[in-house]
């Protein structure tokens, strides 16, 4: 890239942002953080020698990926004294545009979950091979490994995944009605209608940091304690309630909204059949609701 100007150096890292954070963000299930991994980037990439550069692409995510590793570390430390279950930041996108679509690629809230039982190689392996596509050899390139040692990798992981989450899709259309039916009868206070649409191994994640009443100091199991806790907890109706329906982490999902201020986000994720619910995970911690609008 000879007599590359400053104008084109932005240009180049804009044109691969999106890919950039949607990698990133997977790895770390944190905007903010995925905001400083790309700082860091932007700062390394602005800084050398474009000529030395053959192909960008590939020196922005090898940056980006191993940035995302270092900082896995502390993220690590400062999880284990989080107080009451840590859930990824639920990441809300319109699709409207073409970015945004890109955004949508991210993993579901459920599969950032299990990406969390990973070690950071593990998920940085299955998160540029299963959702990025890349092969083993660019893999190996990017982390600075040998082919084989990135297949035995991104076979664990997989394993890992497949063990905890099967893979399946669910219908749009039925997402959405399930969604819709659980959201009226939780915030209704139904407990019948709850009890319908809740799996009997449903698990309740409800993540407020220590900054949020209604937040569990750990996850609910069980369909009859989850619906009984949920109808309680709605015994009290919310002033200036506002519930909303939209894409979160490409699912659709309800963003709770209380006198005009982000109060909850609750993402649901459905059993394989695509009628019951076997997760119900609620963002309530005010940190993590700083992106909701």
């Amino acid at each position: 890239m000879p007599g590359i100007s400053a104008d084109g150096v932005t240009r180049v890292f804009a044109d691969h942002r999106e890919l950039l954070f949607s990698i990133v963000y997977n790895m770390l299930g944190s905007v903010a953080d995925t905001e400083d991994v790309l700082q860091e980037t932007w700062l390394s990439w602005a800084s050398r020698n474009q000529e030395d550069i053959g192909h960008p692409r590939a020196y922005l995510v090898r940056i980006a990926v191993n940035q995302a590793l270092a900082r896995q570390t502390a993220l690590s430390r400062s999880r284990e004294t989080y107080v009451g279950p840590w859930l990824p930041e639920p990441l809300l996108t319109s699709g409207d545009t073409a970015d945004e679509a890109l955004r949508s690629e991210s993993v579901s809230m459920a599969l950032l979950v299990v990406l969390e039982t990973l070690t950071p190689l593990e998920r940085a392996v299955f998160v540029l091979h299963e959702v990025f596509g890349y092969a083993h050899t660019e893999i190996a390139e990017t982390l600075g490994r040998s082919p084989s040692a990135i297949r035995q990798l991104a076979h664990r992981a997989r394993e890992h995944v497949r063990a905890r989450r099967p893979r399946y899709q669910v219908d749009r259309r039925t997402q959405r009605q399930v969604t819709e039916r659980f959201v009226a009868a939780a915030f209704g206070g139904d407990l019948d209608s709850l009890l319908e649409i809740l799996a009997p191994e449903v698990t309740l994640w409800t993540d407020g940091g220590g900054k949020a009443t209604a937040a569990g100091p750990r996850p609910i199991h069980g369909r009859d304690k989850v619906a009984r806790l949920l109808v309680a907890r709605t015994a009290r109706p919310l002033e200036g309630l506002d519930i909303r329906f939209q894409p979160v982490n490409g699912d659709l999902s309800a963003v709770v909204f209380v006198e005009g201020s982000p109060f909850a986000v609750i993402v649901v994720d459905l059993a394989p059949e695509g009628d019951r619910i076997r997760g119900i995970y609620t963002i309530t911690n005010p940190d993590k609701l700083t992106g909701v609008h």
